[in-house]
């Protein structure tokens, strides 16, 4: 039985899964937006929630704690000057997942995950 047991495993060793999703958190936070399946975004949007978390609190310990995790200077740093300052006065809810339909080769449900504030220059030039 599977009883209080959070989290998916999506189909990998922990160590794979481990360092996928720390992949992807570094990957969203640095370019603000990555195409992925729903399962791995419901995982990465949780762990994605939880560093802005820590870059809104902004202290020596969340900025090691944050390292610990995302393993990336220029992303940390990006983390607690610009995102951590940008969603100062938001509760949760710092990412959105969109669906985009299913992958041609295995008919995997893909998504978009973005962050909230995410502005894409291609629209901002057009409006």
């Amino acid at each position: 039985m599977r009883h209080r047991k959070a989290g998916r495993r999506l189909g990998r060793t922990t160590s794979h899964r481990e360092a996928m999703l720390r992949n992807m958190v570094t990957s969203l936070l640095d370019e603000e937006r990555i195409v992925t399946t729903v399962a791995k975004a419901k995982e990465a949007r949780r762990i994605a929630d939880q560093m802005i978390t820590l870059g809104k609190r902004g202290d020596l310990h969340a900025r090691r704690q944050a390292m610990a995790y995302i393993r990336s200077k220029e992303v940390v740093a990006k983390l607690f000057d610009q995102l951590g300052t940008l969603y100062a006065d938001r509760n949760g809810g710092y990412t959105r997942i969109i669906r985009t339909g299913n992958r041609l080769g295995d008919a995997a449900p893909m998504v978009i995950l973005e962050l909230v504030e995410y502005k894409d220059e291609a629209k901002v030039a057009v409006s």
